[in-house]
């Protein structure tokens, strides 16, 4: 059977944020973590090797396919930082336009510095992102 690689572990968040090698980098995710755990009011875990995420549900596709996910977080990647926000299409979209500098894909947006965005925009997309998964998989942390 498939074993998930992103599971939540017990490594900490600050020594996986010192160890980031790009300061400016490092300055970011650690605000991130401020802005993330303020928002959602979970306490940061790394999951996986690279994600650091906030809260916990438990899904089941359709296909028989299961595990847990953290319910939004973001990775501080060597190229861009990438946030886990699960939005539907037209809430996110809206927000979206007025962010600042970002890609997108599925379920990820990309930004290359906090600098380059709205915190209040991403608190935004961080609330609706987490109502839109408590909805979904309700009973959950």
């Amino acid at each position: 059977m498939y074993e998930l690689k992103t599971k939540e572990t017990d490594s900490s968040v600050i020594e996986f944020i010192e160890n980031i090698d790009q300061l400016k980098k490092r300055e970011d995710a650690f605000k991130l973590v401020e802005i993330f755990t303020e928002t959602t009011g979970y306490k940061a875990k790394i999951w996986g090797p690279s994600i650091i995420g906030f809260g916990k549900y438990h899904y089941k596709y359709s296909s028989g396919h299961e595990g847990d996910a953290p319910i939004v977080g973001f990775s501080p990647r060597s190229a861009k930082i990438s946030l886990y926000l699960t939005l539907g299409n037209e809430q996110r979209e809206k927000l979206l336009k007025d962010f600042g500098k970002h890609t997108t894909g599925t379920s990820c947006i990309y930004i290359n510095k906090v600098a380059d965005i709205e915190i209040e925009i991403l608190k935004s997309l961080i609330e609706q992102s987490a109502f839109f998964i408590k909805e979904l998989y309700p009973n959950q942390e």
